[in-house]
């Protein structure tokens, strides 16, 4: 069952690309080939995609940082910043990487993976139960050396542009920005995107919630354990100021 599961994920994901259809194929038999057929459906008809790269790193990050040894949904809840009992088990709510998801959701990020998969970056490893593991195709990728852009799913456009929402009128505009402030401050004193701080949509549950103790601010989205730690009282102090 495990077997089909990951052939059927490596199938989806053929069918998610963006690029040449005989191009993939090729390559994923290790033969090279620059030119694009102009008879398959992707280049006959260019499908809408989206720039990836960040989100690549990402998902490729998580891989290696959980030892090339889960399959996708762990790596998913990885990156969502999930506390399952199977994350707390193997103290992954500790790495990094741990919450750095949030932007996208759960079929968003299987989506990724999947891509990823076909695109030659990862193998799915039967004898690992289908764990993830990173191909040397992926090293210029993960270094920004190369980009790479995503097949957009149309239905979840539709339903992002449903449901997202400008920032709620009741939120403390010079909170907001003292937050991102801070955030800021803090990514650039550890060299890191402010993304792997907190999202913006955390530091939006902080000026919503406007949580004043540890335990309040633990139970935001995307705040784990580790951050808690790490950033919590700095940010709670900052609320407190307003």
């Amino acid at each position: 069952k495990r077997v089909e599961q990951i052939k059927l994920n490596a199938m989806l994901g053929f069918c998610e690309i963006s690029t040449c259809r005989r191009h993939a194929l090729l390559a994923y038999f290790d033969e090279a080939s620059s030119e694009q057929c102009g008879n398959c459906d992707t280049c006959l008809v260019p499908v809408e995609t989206w720039e990836g790269t960040e989100a690549a790193q990402k998902a490729l990050s998580v891989i290696y940082r959980t030892d090339q040894r889960f399959g996708v949904s762990h790596l998913v809840d990885v990156l969502l910043g999930k506390e399952t009992d199977k994350i707390l088990q193997f103290e992954h709510h500790h790495l990094p990487v741990f919450g750095i998801g949030t932007e996208l959701d759960s079929k968003e990020w299987q989506s990724v993976f999947r891509q990823l998969i076909a695109a030659g970056h990862v193998i799915a490893d039967a004898d690992r139960f289908g764990g993830l593991v990173l191909t040397e195709k992926c090293r210029p990728l993960l270094r920004g050396q190369e980009s790479i852009r995503f097949r957009k799913d149309p239905v979840q456009k539709t339903a992002k542009r449903l449901t997202k929402t400008p920032l709620p009128e009741d939120i403390d505009v010079a909170l907001w920005e003292a937050l991102r402030a801070h955030r800021r401050d803090l990514a650039e004193e550890q060299g890191v995107p402010p993304y792997v701080i907190f999202h913006d949509s955390t530091l939006q549950s902080m000026a919503e919630l406007m949580p004043s103790t540890l335990e309040a601010f633990g139970d935001l989205p995307g705040v784990g354990t580790r951050k808690l730690d790490k950033y919590g009282q700095g940010f709670i102090n900052i609320i407190k100021q307003h």
